[in-house]
């Protein structure tokens, strides 16, 4: 039994990206801060498909030990895509952004991404069919105004995942490491970083859309799913510049 890991899982993009996998019949395990919130996931896929097997692992992953914890937790299971989704933003000038606030997003955007992924290379890299897909945004290629930050965890996201699958594609390696760079998406997230919906915002994305954009991603032999500036999803190939040193 192989399994897709899905952080982020309680809502949104994960909820949604949870309930298209179990309708392909594939395992689950589901991570996020609120238990009660994967168990509830965990009973409607029940209903879509009694016969997956679906494990629920709360963590804070903006906890760094709880990040390597939930990979241990992972061990006894073997797992076929990692998909690390959590996420969260912040809406504000850098002169007047919430450090507290900042130092949580970048610990989970950043450095829980990082080690997750570092892991599950480490111990993935060579087997067939694997993928590691890192849920980044349009603004992880796009600088926008009073989301300075965000956008330069999200550049982040989409650097480091890229020249993972250089890596992978230059050793040779089996899996393969995609970005997801959705556009405006009805979530939570607008709330946790502007404290208000996203009605300003016309051309927004369902969640049950971004999923599928997820699925698309997982099928194809590219790098980088993207929302483009016409407002399209678009399946591309690396966007940095990768160089080789010998």
């Amino acid at each position: 039994m192989m399994y897709v890991v899905i952080t982020g899982a309680s809502s949104g993009i994960g909820y949604e990206s949870a309930l298209a996998f179990a309708k392909r019949g594939k395992n689950l395990i589901l991570v996020a801060r609120r238990k009660q919130r994967l168990e509830d996931l965990k009973s409607t896929i029940a209903e879509i498909n009694p016969k997956i097997d679906v494990v629920v692992l709360p963590a804070d992953l903006s906890d760094t030990k709880q990040a390597h914890d939930l990979y241990e937790r992972t061990k006894k299971y073997d797992l076929e895509t990692w998909i690390n989704n959590a996420g969260f933003g912040d809406f504000s000038p850098v002169a007047e952004q919430d450090l507290s606030k900042v130092e949580n997003m970048l610990l989970l955007n950043n450095v829980a991404m990082t080690i997750l992924s570092t892991l599950f290379v480490r111990d993935y890299s060579s087997k067939e069919g694997t993928q590691l897909i890192n849920v980044s945004s349009d603004a992880g290629y796009t600088i926008v105004d009073n989301f300075v930050t965000y956008c330069a965890t999200k550049f982040y996201v989409s650097a480091f995942t890229e020249g993972v699958a250089s890596e992978l594609q230059g050793k040779g390696e089996n899996m393969k490491a995609k970005v997801l760079a959705p556009a405006v998406t009805e979530t939570e997230f607008s709330y946790r970083a502007m404290g208000r919906g996203i009605s300003d915002f016309p051309h927004s994305r369902t969640p049950e859309e971004v999923a599928q954009f997820m699925l698309d991603l997982y099928d194809s032999d590219k790098v980088i799913g993207i929302v483009d500036e016409t407002n399209q999803f678009k399946l591309k190939d690396s966007f940095y510049p990768y160089i080789k040193k010998v």
